[in-house]
């Protein structure tokens, strides 16, 4: 657990934004919030803010690295140690337990399935430092010097829980320098209040009603069932994006321009609308780290490129049978629609 509620609003945050006001020049500025987000992370869990530095320092590296030996096949290496690293600590902490359960149950074996904690917003920093040295390799930017700079980058604590999915692309001018107005502050403020009323007020609410609701369908009304549906929807909504207004506020406050990560997702008019609405960070970051490397839309596995999206996409929100194959039903009404659009039956 990170901080309670009440002891963010009302301790840590005000102390960090004191701090970071009153001194004068933007290097001081970043060490004042890598201190402040390294203490927010391991308040908790204290252990795996080491594992957070050290994803920061291999992609701080490896980007060095390719920049240094740019042209050369050496970067191919580096790149190769980035991605399999980064994935390979992904999969460990998060997906052993149940890879191995799932060999458990098809072979009836008996291995031991490993129980340690997952660590804290790990899916979101590993795909923020991998995309960054990605981005390297590329040419798309230029690597980070300063190792504050690039630790502040990764560990900042407005989006560094529950996302937007930030890349360095986003706010790399911003880390050297940043200027914080009046009506910047005013408006990273009000999105913040936002987000956190959509969190306690609606979703925290909704969340209870839908378990109330849900609690025993077996026996419970039909009726009684829908509205307990209708409840979760708003729940994961607003729990979701209220959590990403608050990360865009609070960067507004200290300067960040954060990208959008939600946009009405509710009044899609089709699967790959909705897609292009929910969880934006997200989807587009498979869609220019996977899709479009697979071949995207010019290949002739087009239909099969977006099925290993989604799959990847269900996979990364957890690890279990549901969320698999929640990607794969998302999957498969984008194939569908794609399909139709194609053969001229778009209505």
């Amino acid at each position: 657990m990170v901080f309670s509620s009440l002891v963010f609003l009302f301790i840590f945050f005000p102390v960090t934004l004191f701090f970071y006001f009153i001194v004068k020049n933007d290097k001081a500025k970043n060490i004042v919030l890598v201190i402040a987000s390294l203490i927010f992370y391991s308040w908790g869990e204290p252990v795996w803010v080491c594992l957070l530095i050290f994803s920061s320092i291999l992609d701080y590296t490896v980007s060095l690295g390719i920049e240094k030996y740019r042209g050369k096949k050496i970067t191919k290496l580096f790149i190769a140690l980035s991605v399999v690293i980064n994935l390979g600590l992904l999969a460990a902490f998060k997906y052993s337990g149940f890879f191995i359960s799932t060999l458990n149950g098809i072979f009836r074996l008996s291995l031991h399935v490993p129980t340690f904690s997952l660590p804290i917003g790990i899916s979101f920093y590993t795909f923020q430092t991998m995309s960054y040295s990605l981005d390297v390799y590329k040419g798309d930017v230029k690597a980070q010097k300063s190792f504050i700079n690039f630790l502040m980058f990764v560990s900042l604590f407005p989006q560094l829980i529950a996302g937007p999915i930030v890349r360095y692309s986003d706010i790399d001018t911003q880390i050297d320098h940043r200027t914080v107005t009046i009506d910047g502050f005013a408006k990273g403020m009000t999105r913040f209040m936002a987000g956190l009323g959509k969190k306690v007020l609606i979703a925290n609410y909704a969340g209870s009603l839908a378990e109330s609701l849900l609690a025993n369908v077996d026996n419970a009304a039909v009726m009684s069932v829908w509205v307990g549906v209708l409840f979760y929807a708003f729940q994961i909504y607003f729990d979701f994006s209220g959590y990403s207004d608050m990360a865009i506020g609070l960067g507004h406050m200290f300067g960040f321009d954060y990208p959008e990560n939600f946009k009405y997702p509710y009044i899609s008019t089709s699967i790959t609308d909705f897609w292009r609405r929910w969880h934006i960070s997200l989807s587009t970051w498979f869609r220019d780290y996977l899709y479009i490397p697979l071949g995207g839309s010019r290949s002739g596995n087009v239909y099969l490129n977006l099925l290993l999206v989604f799959l990847a996409t269900g996979i990364w929100h957890g690890a279990a049978w549901g969320f698999l194959l929640w990607g794969l039903w998302h999957g498969f009404f984008v194939l569908l629609e794609r399909f139709l659009v194609n053969h001229g039956k778009q209505k």
